[in-house]
């Protein structure tokens, strides 16, 4: 223990504001505060440490309400101070103010981040909730037949329930909140025909830019229950914003997008069911000559990571009742596939895996071509054949680099390192030594 984490926080002293951190240890992880360290971990002399001992689960029991173990310790002859802070289910706030440990930081939760803890918390989604004021007559006729329709085909919902009344079909799609018998903002954002009248933001924006450091073209935006909004956004897609390559197989002639459909169909799918509905900003898709972005209010549940996506993973929708009815109607799947279907999609257009960021949202970018994308990562023009013959074999060998960059084994050792952030080691030693593009 030399540095701090998200399970560790040195102070040199001890102040009463630091029963915040207490509060963001318990609301997160749990964790320890030593009293008596500096940043590095050294040991500094405290006084009165018996005292402090005394005194601080006192403090925490009357400012937080809660319980926590304090230790004194000794490194080098000096006493120190140890906190022992357990994690709590349930919302913890100091005087009124509900701080969270991230990392190795402290934040105070507001906003739409304070509700959604609170609601995670107390074993409730955002989606599930009532909204008071609306009945099933106001939803769409349109909306709920396409349901029905897809469902259908999908063979996820049974045919009584499909042939059923409205309300029972929402019942069944646990669509109705069963304490009041409200309609869940679910069912306002899936069925409803004007959901903003409820849910700012619940709309599409798609916008064409010459290139990255032009100002719009042209757009348009798609409103609706997203039940519609799928169909139109991808109508639109398909019809305006993309170009297509004309070639000709015997008499047959082929049209191919720029961008694997199946890809783009995959994260308009992701947007919708994942976005973050109680932040008002719509989803946004921003297509360039050469790649298109699609962005949208949402975020990676707690402790994944952007590689994460890549791999075997389990499905954790953020509106999980919204996801829900998607695979029903057979628009998603609820395995945590999508994007191993997205790497299956780029992989048969010779394209590299898409860039996923976090930008105050979960952001996807897709490329036209190969070099482009090389450009954007800031890979070196002259390692480029390098992973032209990855694509076109599937791996590559420090001889294969040797062969192809017509230089030595150390050379070729140092490009392959140069390239770890976009390359895979496989094998241990000798001629089972092999790389792969990562994420594939």
């Amino acid at each position: 223990m030399n540095k701090e984490s998200q399970n560790i926080e040195f102070k040199e002293s001890w102040r009463d504001e630091y029963l915040k951190w207490i509060c963001g240890f318990a609301n997160a992880m749990g964790g320890k505060l030593y009293i008596g360290k500096d940043d590095k971990g050294n040991v500094i002399q405290v006084d009165n440490v018996k005292k402090l001992s005394e005194d601080i689960p006192n403090k925490v029991r009357d400012v937080l309400g809660i319980m926590v173990d304090v230790n004194i310790l000794e490194e080098n002859g000096i006493e120190y101070i140890e906190i022992d802070i357990p994690q709590y289910s349930n919302p913890i706030n100091y005087k009124g103010q509900y701080h969270y440990r991230s990392g190795s930081t402290k934040q105070e939760l507001k906003g739409a981040a304070l509700n959604r803890f609170i609601l995670q918390r107390t074993g409730r989604n955002w989606d599930e909730l009532p909204i008071s004021g609306v009945t099933v007559d106001d939803l769409s006729e349109s909306a709920l037949n396409r349901f029905r329709k897809e469902a259908a085909k999908s063979n996820r919902v049974d045919a009584e329930v499909l042939n059923d009344s409205t309300i029972h079909l929402l019942e069944d799609l646990r669509l109705i909140d069963e304490e009041t018998g409200q309609l869940s903002r679910a069912a306002i954002l899936l069925f409803h025909p004007s959901p903003e009248k409820y849910i700012r933001g619940a709309y599409i924006k798609i916008g064409f830019f010459k290139s990255d450091n032009e100002d719009l073209a042209f757009q348009d935006e798609v409103h609706g229950s997203l039940m519609e909004q799928i169909e139109k956004a991808m109508d639109l897609i398909k019809s305006k914003y993309l170009i297509y390559s004309i070639s000709y197989e015997g008499i047959s002639r082929r049209e191919t997008p720029q961008f694997p459909i199946e890809a783009v169909r995959e994260s308009l799918m992701n947007a919708i069911a994942h976005k973050d509905y109680a932040d008002a900003t719509p989803i946004q898709i921003s297509v360039y000559p050469d790649h298109i972005v699609f962005w949208n209010a949402g975020r990676l549940p707690e402790n994944w990571t952007t590689e994460l996506l890549f791999e075997k993973h389990p499905s954790k929708p953020f509106n999980p009742s919204v996801a829900n009815t998607l695979f029903r109607c057979g628009d998603i799947e609820s395995w945590g596939r999508g994007y191993r279907r997205i790497l299956d999609a780029v992989t048969s257009y010779n394209l590299l895996p898409p860039i996923v960021e976090i930008l105050s949202g979960l952001m996807i970018t897709y490329y036209t071509d190969l070099h482009s994308q090389l450009k954007r990562l800031k890979i070196d023009q002259k390692h480029f054949p390098i992973v032209d013959f990855i694509i076109k074999n599937g791996s590559i060998t420090n001889s294969d680099v040797q062969r192809i960059m017509n230089t030595s084994k150390s050379t070729s050792t140092r490009i392959l390192q140069s390239l770890e952030s976009l390359l895979e080691k496989n094998g241990t030693s000798g001629k089972s030594v092999h790389y792969t593009l990562k994420g594939t």
